[in-house]
């Protein structure tokens, strides 16, 4: 028996194992997983299996459970934004409804949804959706109507001040003309002192720092559901402050947070960065989760950081 060869290979072993270890604690030093704020009495095992059981009539169910196993944590991270809020609440982009069934469940809000899914002759949209009961284990129908309009092209069809609370989740990276202006119309339908709560993948993750470093691209590729269909502009914290402050939105709470595995040791060794990201280590996880409240003044131009190419009065 060749005793030198075997002990080679159960170094090899050991050494490999050693290094999977180092680059999952290089990952998790950074604090990229905040707590979770479930409902209470509720377990974070029970309510994913809750959240998987909610089905879309016409959706594909496969699709619709690897979206839930996917995107669980950020469905959750958003509910804990908006727990503690109530009265008249607006959910843009309600569709597929993963956290609607949240804000039904868990909240006390008065509920309206909005979607936008192409052309459609009519001004509403009802979709079936069915779960599984949480008390009974039971499988729930319900039909949920939705306002359906364009939010760049067209007037929200909601009074001045309307809404407590908007849901501006996952859509400001999908937007193709002018964000400043969805957001005034989100400002117009809040009260004074409204919150607005905003979510939206970060451009400055982990992943997309090894990614670069590695030659890697880092844009969202063409999508077959069409221009809206993919991230046309991501943003990172400070982008979404200097917005948010210039349209009279004080920021009550805004963090990063990883929802899904994290890919950015298969690029670049996270260990030898640490030295450059230190002081960033609050900023880089895969989603910025943003509250703010609506306290000023909107300012009357756009913000120069975020346009280019406009008559220069147009920009401040």
């Amino acid at each position: 028996m060749d005793y030198t060869s075997e002990i080679r290979n159960v170094w090899k072993k050991v050494i490999r194992k050693v290094k999977s270890k180092v680059r999952k604690s290089e990952v998790e030093v950074y604090p990229l997983h905040p707590d979770l704020h479930l409902p209470e009495g509720i377990n974070e095992h029970q309510l994913f299996d809750f959240l998987k059981s909610v089905l879309v009539k016409d959706a594909p169910p496969m699709e619709m459970e690897n979206y839930c196993k996917q995107d669980f944590k950020r469905f959750v991270y958003t509910y804990g934004l908006a727990r503690d809020l109530s009265g008249k609440c607006l959910e843009l982009g309600a569709n597929p409804y993963f956290t609607t069934i949240l804000l039904k469940e868990f909240t006390n809000f008065q509920l309206s949804l909005a979607n936008y899914f192409g052309v459609n002759p009519t001004n509403k949209v009802v979709q079936e959706v069915t779960y599984k009961d949480l008390k009974t284990g039971q499988q729930t129908s319900i039909e949920l109507e939705s306002y359906h309009f364009n939010i760049e092209e067209e007037s929200f069809p909601f009074a001045d001040g309307e809404f407590d609370v908007v849901l501006f989740c996952e859509i400001i990276e999908h937007l193709l003309i002018n964000p400043v202006a969805v957001l005034k119309e989100i400002k117009r339908v809040l009260k004074p002192n409204g919150a607005l709560i905003l979510t939206t993948p970060n451009v400055s993750r982990l992943e997309n720092v090894t990614k670069m470093i590695a030659g890697a691209n880092i844009y969202d590729p063409y999508s077959g559901y069409g221009p809206y269909g993919r991230h046309n502009r991501e943003y990172n914290k400070h982008e979404l402050y200097l917005l948010l402050n210039y349209l009279g939105f004080s920021i009550d709470l805004m963090f990063t947070a990883d929802v899904h595995q994290n890919h950015a040791s298969s690029f670049a060794s996270v260990s030898d960065l640490k030295p450059f990201l230190e002081y960033r280590q609050q900023d880089l996880g895969q989603y910025i989760f943003v509250r703010a409240f609506n306290t000023g003044k909107a300012g009357e131009k756009k913000p120069a950081f975020l346009y280019r190419s406009y008559a220069a009065e147009e920009l401040e």
